[in-house]
This record gives C-alpha cells, sequence and structure tokens, in this order.
C-alpha cells in the first residue's frame, strides 16, 4: 500500500490548477496536461497498452477482462480529475507526512498560521498512531482529486501484477477543469463504453454519494440611468442602489451560511457595476424541482417588485440550468449504488450513503447515459490551506476500489 502514497506524493508536486471563466480554450490551462501525458506513461508502463490522451485532455485505457471468454460482463468505469481548485494556490506544492499522529493540532511549517485544528476536525482523532499528509500551508494539498488518481492507479497495479484478483473489463479516464464546472464538457460516454462509472472524488473514509444539487445561475442586470449627481434630483436612477437592494430582498433564512443537510439555497456570490449598470449572480441549489421553482419564483417576484419601483431602470433577469440532481437517473440503475455500499463494506468500512452539498461529474455524466456515483478518496478541507489526508483513507479507497473489481466479476 505505499504505493499508493508514493503515486499521491509525487502527483501533488505537479502544478494542474485549473482557471475559471476561460471560454477559447480547453483545457482552461495547458499545466493540467503535464499530469495528464504523464499518466499516459505510467498507464502504459502498468500495461494499459491502449492508454492515450485525446485533443481536449482527455485520458483513456482499457484493463482487459482477466476471466474466461464468453463471460457478459458488465465494464466497470473510473474516473478521476486531475486539476486542483483555482481558490487556493496549488503551485509549489510541497507535501508533508505527519507521521504517527498523536492527536494535537498541526500546525503546518510554511506557515506556522495555519493550523489544522482538532476542534474543528474531530476526524483527526480517528487517526491517532497513523500518518496524515498535508501541504506545508502555503498551498492546498490537491487531495481532490489527486487522492482519486493515486488510488485509481495504484489498484491498476494491483490488478495487473496479481492474477489471481479476477476482474471483467475495466475503463479508466481522466479529465481535466472540473473544478471550474468543465469536467465532461467533451467527455464522449459512447467512447468510454463503460456500463457503470464512479468517480474517485468524495472526502471521508467510507463515503459514497448518490444525490447532488440541482444547479441553476441567475443573472441579474440592472441598466439605470446616469447624470451628473448635482442635478440628479428626479433623474437619476442609480443601478447600484437597486442591485444592492435585490441582494438585501433574497431570504437570508435561505443562504448558504445558514442551510444544511437537504435544504438547498439562493446565493448571491457575484456583483460589480456603476451607476448605469450593475450585475449580480446568484446561484439556485436545491435537491427537489419544486425547491428550485420555488427559489426561481422567488426571484422573479423580486424582479417583478424593482420593475414597479424603478419605472425608470430596466431589470433583466436570466436564470440558466447548470445540472440535475444525479440521483433521479441513478435510481434507474440501482446496481450502481448498491455495488458501491457492497464494495465499501467489503473493504472493511463502514459506508456512509451522502448526499452533495455541491455537484460533481457524476452529475452530467449520468444524464449523458453513464451512471456514476461519487466514492470517497479520503480528503478532507477541500480547497483550503487546511486540507489534509490520512494515509490510511488512500489506502481504504484502493481496497474499495479492488472490491469493486471483484462484486463486477462476481455480476
Amino acid at each position: 500500500m505505499t504505493d499508493v502514497v508514493d503515486r499521491f506524493l509525487r502527483y501533488v508536486k505537479v502544478w494542474t490548477t485549473s482557471e475559471e471563466g476561460v471560454e477559447d480554450n480547453y483545457p482552461s490551462t495547458e499545466r493540467q496536461k503535464d499530469l495528464l501525458r504523464q499518466l499516459v506513461e505510467e498507464l502504459k508502463e502498468i500495461g494499459l497498452a491502449d492508454a492515450g490522451m485525446d485533443e481536449h485532455g482527455y485520458v483513456m485505457a482499457t484493463l482487459p477482462s482477466n476471466l474466461p471468454e464468453g463471460n457478459d460482463l458488465p465494464t466497470l468505469g473510473l474516473i478521476a480529475h486531475v486539476d486542483t481548485s483555482p481558490d487556493v494556490s496549488g503551485k509549489d506544492v510541497k507535501p508533508i507526512i505527519h507521521e504517527n499522529y498523536d492527536g494535537t493540532d498541526l500546525v503546518l511549517p510554511g506557515d506556522p498560521s495555519v493550523i489544522i485544528e482538532v476542534s474543528e476536525n474531530k476526524h483527526l482523532l480517528e487517526n491517532i498512531g497513523g500518518s496524515i499528509i498535508t501541504s506545508d500551508g502555503t498551498t492546498l494539498l490537491g487531495a481532490d482529486d489527486k487522492a482519486g488518481i493515486a488510488a485509481i492507479m495504484a489498484a491498476l497495479k494491483v490488478l495487473v501484477d496479481d492474477r489471481s484478483l479476477q476482474h471483467g473489463r475495466i475503463r479508466v479516464g481522466f479529465t481535466p477543469d472540473e473544478e471550474v464546472g468543465n469536467g465532461t464538457k467533451f467527455f464522449d460516454v459512447s467512447k468510454f463504453d463503460a456500463d457503470i462509472a464512479y468517480t474517485i472524488d468524495g472526502g471521508e473514509r467510507g463515503e459514497v454519494e448518490d444525490e447532488t444539487f440541482n444547479a441553476m445561475s441567475a443573472t441579474f442586470t440592472v441598466k439605470g440611468m446616469n447624470v451628473h449627481p448635482g442635478y440628479a434630483k428626479d433623474k437619476m436612477v442609480n443601478s447600484v442602489r437597486v442591485i444592492t437592494e435585490i441582494v438585501d430582498m433574497i431570504p437570508a433564512t435561505i443562504s448558504p451560511e445558514m442551510t444544511e443537510g437537504a435544504i438547498g439555497y439562493l446565493h448571491p456570490h457575484h456583483i460589480e457595476g456603476g451607476v448605469e449598470v450593475s450585475i449580480l449572480k446568484v446561484l439556485i441549489r436545491d435537491f427537489t424541482m419544486e425547491g428550485m421553482g420555488e427559489k426561481v419564483n422567488i426571484l422573479e417576484n423580486i424582479a417583478e417588485l424593482q420593475m414597479s419601483r424603478y419605472p425608470k431602470a430596466t431589470i433583466d433577469l436570466d436564470i440558466k440550468e447548470s445540472y440535475r440532481n444525479m440521483k433521479f437517473k441513478l435510481d434507474e440503475e440501482p446496481r450502481a449504488l448498491e455495488y458501491a455500499l457492497k464494495a465499501v463494506k467489503n473493504a472493511g468500512i463502514e459506508p456512509m450513503q451522502r448526499m452533495i452539498r455541491g455537484g460533481t461529474d457524476g452529475a452530467m455524466l449520468s444524464y449523458k447515459g453513464l451512471p456514476t456515483p461519487n466514492i470517497f478518496a479520503g480528503g478532507m478541507n477541500f480547497h483550503s490551506k487546511r486540507e489534509y489526508i490520512p494515509a490510511v483513507s488512500l489506502e481504504a479507497a484502493v481496497s474499495t476500489i479492488l472490491q469493486l473489481a471483484k462484486l463486477f466479476a462476481e455480476e
């Protein structure tokens, strides 16, 4: 199992941060291809001879079945993404292994003000005596999702080296730009050719996630009327004032700061402009379509109210769908969740079926016809300098993948 840790330490050192708002290039940053090309070579070294990267940066490869010919088994797909979040620097990551963890706060040496406090991370106490991997505190670590990549690669190596482990056909995919919402933009499900897939991209050891938010984005565009402020009486319509009032009218009780579990939210997250034109962007999230409809109605009512209060302004509300709850599709293929929960349990871990208060590539892939739940990779505190992963969680992710391969071979 040291192989998975060694791979992880190697992968996190490769700078693969993606970038928001890039429309002309895919992937959004060329540096992601550095790791993707490296993975192609490593897949070939393991023995997956067809490994290759396409023009979009997607890496795909096949581990053929080692079972007697004639077995009509489903093909297992394993997917992870190479990019790390642009929220925190992922350049020059210096991973540190804290061996024989003693249950105290972890002070990261590159920036001693960055402390992983036990009081806020009780999960640490489950790993006393083990090894905890962090960055040095100046960057994120990159367990999201290089832990998933390392687990997949290590599991493939075990399956190739130990011929006694029976498995059917396995397809592997590594993708760019997941963190900026474009991980499946050019992903060809028919080319990938799997029956059921799993993104190895979850957090805590034992997690299996089969639900995501439904997601929409709303954009308010307010056009006011600008005149010299010294002579603005009864003439000026200040779009800044109009749009900040819109923010105030969005109920705080359904904000991300005030909700958890299965409760959705409205999240005003970006605002810009001046007197003439102002723009507000709002995220709409809920696990049910009924809840989505209620939140859309709130925004529409706010827009109508402001139009009545400021008849000289122009107020446009544009709402676009981003993705839907993958559970709607996964319920059509119950084996996907059944195998995941059983694989975790067979690996000696208590499975935890959870919902994602966010999205995943699995949501988009499920709606493209490839059922794709999400399985833990073991990292915690993603998108943060306080990110960490217990070595035992990396090892558990490998064991879970091996159990998945076994279950698919027994179909």
